[in-house]
């Protein structure tokens, strides 16, 4: 019985390290650095929102936003109001922390992920009314296709094609 409880005891130890690992390899995986204006108080309730959905952000604000994006091949009519990086990845406004946690676990062959614009009810754009409004992951060549969709009456309905966005 003594031979049964000490291996026992040390798989236990060995589970308990394993997992240690892989939370602290989750932990590197959830570093993401944010590009903002810094007077935008949208892109700081965005930020708020990745902190509470445990990302540690780094923030920097800057007047060069648009060479930001052009320096890292963003298309035009993807764009929003922050630009951030996170595993290899361009996130474009107010993408939904579920969303890029989502990125990041399935790995697609993408070059990011965007919300064009503003829309209301996207996290750090919250507000009445909020409106339904599509995370798009787009390629380097700059097609698109939806990621997510969230807001009233949607389904996440990741996968359709949204060719020409």
């Amino acid at each position: 019985m003594h031979r049964l409880t000490t291996r026992l005891f040390v798989l236990a130890i060995a589970l308990c390290w394993t997992l240690a690992g892989a939370r602290g390899a989750l932990a590197e995986a959830t570093e993401i650095t944010v590009y903002k204006s810094p007077t935008c108080g949208c892109c700081d309730g965005w930020i708020d929102h990745l902190e509470a959905a445990g990302f540690k952000v780094e923030a920097h604000d800057t007047r060069r936003m648009n060479a930001i994006k052009r320096d890292r091949g963003l298309p035009e009519e993807l764009a929003s109001c922050h630009t951030a990086e996170v595993g290899g990845y361009l996130v474009e406004g107010h993408v939904p922390a579920e969303d890029i946690r989502r990125l990041l676990e399935t790995k697609p062959d993408v070059a990011g992920l965007a919300v064009p614009g503003m829309p209301i009810g996207s996290p750090g754009m919250e507000g009445p009314d909020p409106e339904r409004y599509d995370v798009l992951e787009f390629k380097r060549d700059g097609s698109t296709a939806v990621f997510a969709t969230h807001g009233p009456d949607s389904a996440k309905a990741p996968g359709h094609d949204h060719a020409g966005h």
